[in-house]
């Protein structure tokens, strides 16, 4: 088990096809990769992670674990969430790589906005102090990766302007910020629209 995933998980498949938008993913990826949003830090740990829904389901794909510093990504690099459980803190999944440790809190998302089709996560930390608590933000005290974590997340769907700002910063995990969308796109946009946005003036 990855020492950075905290729930736990069960490999209900060992391999996954080429998936529609994978292409797309890696596309996206590029970017956040070229502009250090997502990456390898300096003691080695990769950070970010993107998921894309499997057509209407609650199903997704999602990076695995570890594949912050890779250039490009095949579907090894890939899994499909078919089953998760907030109360017991695990998932089921397809593929050979380990679930990323956001996965809860990307199906936490799924969940709430049956809209949001693509998600990105990324490190800014920049962003991420300009938009805590002016923002939707999750509780400082919740750390990322755990059952709570995907709480919070429902309780900004319902207490906060977060479905219709499609952003959100986690107090609890320094640097972390969400986007989500229709596609890729729509995600990648409001990451830049809220970097812009928060930029101070010059």
């Amino acid at each position: 088990m990855s020492k950075y995933v905290k729930f736990t998980y069960d490999c209900a498949g060992a391999e996954i096809a080429k998936f529609d938008q994978l292409a797309e993913l890696n596309a996206y990826r590029r970017k956040l990769l070229e502009q250090r949003l997502m990456g390898v830090d300096s003691n080695g740990v990769g950070f970010g992670n993107l998921s894309v829904r499997d057509g209407a389901s609650a199903q997704f794909y999602i990076t695995g674990s570890a594949t912050g510093g890779l250039p490009e990504l095949t579907p090894t690099d890939c899994v499909r969430v078919v089953a998760y459980d907030f109360a017991k803190n695990s998932l089921s999944y397809e593929g050979a790589a380990i679930p990323s440790s956001e996965s809860l809190t990307h199906a936490a998302i799924y969940e709430s906005d049956p809209s949001a089709s693509a998600i990105i996560h990324c490190h800014d930390l920049d962003l991420w102090a300009m938009l805590l608590d002016s923002a939707p933000t999750t509780s400082k005290s919740v750390a990322y990766g755990t059952p709570e974590i995907a709480y919070e997340i429902v309780r900004l769907f319902k207490d906060s302007d977060v479905r219709s700002r499609k952003a959100f910063a986690m107090a609890g995990h320094k640097a972390g910020v969400m986007t989500f969308g229709k596609d890729f796109r729509g995600a990648f946009d409001v990451l830049m629209r809220e970097r812009t946005e928060s930029s101070p003036c010059i």
